[in-house]
């Protein structure tokens, strides 16, 4: 302010202090809730199928003779720390330095962060906004101000000092919906930092069983290269006496060079697998060697936790996150609205005012608007029908992430019963395979057989080992990835604003 004329009621007070008429018209406006427009959201209904297939799943398959015989345990999800359903301290160790290291995990964590305090930042609306202000000038009157005579009015240096508060009385929710709003960005923040949090820990698990596979498949590799290497001996023996030829030794040594050059990809594999692990933990191939995991080690759980189809919505990160993209388009719906209706607003100014070498005093204002949209060419109501149209778009993406959920529980469940299923017929295979390698090698012993009926079974029996080594791993993996299907156990323990955040 400046002691020059206004355009605003301007007053001087005897005691130099503001009416006690402005302190109460503030406490009255602060008191003020605005009713917000527009519509209050409302969670979609929970799903009503009673179960994921056809009909209802109990036994998981059978897998054979000294295999884990699973069943499903339906009601509560499986909890938050389910890798250690596999009992294996070197999963546990790694799932745990993958949860305190990984970087997406910290962009997540940065995400929500930001998240909370725009939360912070909307609420900061609905209280006074006080502000200092302050100015120092020097000024010279011309002719256009009160006359020619105002020409001779001297030079004159002047200052105020003080506050000005304004309020906007949000009388139709404007800014209580984009209260909501923030807390349905910072909903889906944290279902995102779940669903990433729960994607390291299936990634990490399925890394380390990828590892243990692998691992398993080399040491059937190099069982069946001894086995090649006895075989080239016994035909090189027999060659020597006389009752082989060369062609059998040459076709003994060639199946030796084809199992052999196996072992490289395999090698290759591993070390793959090796270095996505340690980059899942945060730390470089280079300096964080993976653990030697093997499947011995590692238990098939025997009961499978299964949420219900009903709870299924509140379990899974996605679904959750899908839920508050609709909650925030439903506000954004309300903030649209909002625009269509007047909005009021006070503010006051309250400053000492005086010449630099002169008289000062105290000085105030207070002034109340209204602004109420007329004609906008059809923006306002145009942008109200977006919003709309993007929450049916949400509502029907959140539709979506519900039945994709679905069919993940489904698909898995449909998986672990055909793995328990391959690997009973993988054990019947390799069972065959080796009584057909022990006959044909007596045979060729005694020379009922050729080479190359031995070399074929031995091929069978190698066949059927790395089955059996793969139907196994896909076991726990499909356990694993229905694990993850159902949530993982994170459902609820993220934070979240309340559902109605910013609502009156």
């Amino acid at each position: 302010m400046t002691p020059q004329p206004r355009s605003m009621p301007d007053r001087r007070l005897e005691s130099g202090r503001p009416s006690r008429g402005l302190l109460a018209g503030f406490l009255a406006a602060t008191a003020l809730c605005g009713c917000a427009v527009g519509p209050n959201y409302t969670p979609p209904k929970p799903p009503t199928e009673q179960t994921y297939l056809p009909a209802a799943v109990t036994q998981l398959g059978s897998a054979g003779a000294a295999e884990t015989e699973q069943h499903v345990v339906t009601g509560a999800g499986p909890r938050p720390d389910w890798w250690t359903l596999l009992r294996s301290p070197e999963i546990d160790r790694t799932v745990a330095l993958a949860l305190s290291n990984n970087r997406t995990l910290g962009v997540a964590k940065a995400n929500l962060a930001r998240a909370r305090e725009e939360v912070t930042a909307a609420r900061g609306a609905l209280y006074p906004q006080v502000d200092a202000a302050g100015s120092l000038g020097r000024q010279k009157y011309g002719a256009s101000f009160l006359g020619p005579e105002a020409a001779t009015f001297p030079t004159y240096s002047f200052y105020s000092a003080g506050v000005g508060v304004s309020y906007d009385l949000d009388v139709f929710g404007g800014n209580h919906r984009r209260i909501e709003l923030a807390a349905a960005d910072a909903e889906v923040q944290g279902d995102d930092l779940d669903a990433v949090r729960l994607g390291i820990a299936g990634d990490t698990v399925i890394d380390a069983l990828q590892i243990a596979s692998i691992r398993a498949q080399t040491e059937v590799v190099e069982q069946v290269v001894a086995s090649d290497e006895h075989t080239l001996e016994l035909v090189q023996t027999a060659n020597g006496a006389g009752v082989a030829s060369r062609i059998d030794v040459t076709t003994a040594q060639s199946q030796l060079d084809r199992d052999r050059a196996l072992l490289p990809d395999l090698q290759q594999q591993l070390n793959i697998a090796q270095d996505a692990l340690a980059i899942l933990v945060g730390k470089s191939p280079a300096t964080w060697p993976a653990p030697d995991f093997s499947l011995a080690d590692i238990t098939l759980p025997q009961d499978v936790p299964l949420v219900v189809p009903s709870e299924l919505v509140r379990a899974r990160p996605d679904i959750r996150a899908a839920e508050a993209q609709l909650h925030a388009a439903n506000a954004a719906v309300g903030i649209a609205t909002a625009d269509l209706y007047p909005r009021v607003t006070l503010s006051a100014d309250i400053a000492e005012q005086g010449l630099t070498a002169g008289p000062a005093g105290a000085a105030w204002s207070v002034l109340g608007g209204v602004t109420a949209p007329i004609f906008h060419g059809g923006t306002l109501k145009a942008r109200q029908r977006g919003a709309r149209d993007a929450y049916d778009g949400a509502f029907a993406q959140y539709q979506q992430t519900v039945l994709i959920a679905f069919q993940q529980v489904a698909d898995n469940l449909h998986g672990l019963i055909n793995s328990a299923d391959e690997v009973r017929t993988e054990q019947q295979a390799l069972a065959s395979a080796g009584a057909a390698l022990d006959l044909t090698r007596s045979g060729y012993g005694v020379g009922n057989t050729g080479i190359v009926q031995v070399l074929d079974a031995q091929r069978l029996q190698q066949l059927a080992q790395l089955g059996l080594v793969q139907a196994r791993t896909r076991r726990y993996i499909q356990t694993v990835n229905l694990i993850l299907a159902t949530g993982g156990g994170l459902g609820g323990d993220a934070w979240r604003p309340s559902p109605r955040a910013g609502q009156s």
